[in-house]
């Protein structure tokens, strides 16, 4: 298996993270569905692609309340009765 060098990971991250914004929320599970195709076919092999997609939702993160962008602010809310 070739592993990417720390610095070269760090760019690939940071130009998938432009191309997520860039594909908008709307688009973003069909842009990252569609990269991994892509890249399961580079790779070639569906026992490691299948690994590959189990190793990416162990210890996924939750995100954090600040990077939920659909939760309107307090003072924008409807009043509740």
């Amino acid at each position: 298996m070739n592993e990417l060098q720390p610095e070269c990971r760090d760019r690939l991250y940071a130009a998938c993270a432009r191309a997520v914004t860039e594909a908008s929320p709307e688009r973003e599970s069909l842009f990252l569905a569609r990269l991994a195709l892509l890249l399961f076919e580079q790779v070639g092999d569906e026992d490691r692609c299948r690994k590959a997609i189990a190793d990416a939702l162990q210890g996924l993160p939750v995100p954090s309340l600040s990077a939920v962008h659909t939760i309107a602010p307090l003072s924008t809310r409807p009043e509740e009765h």
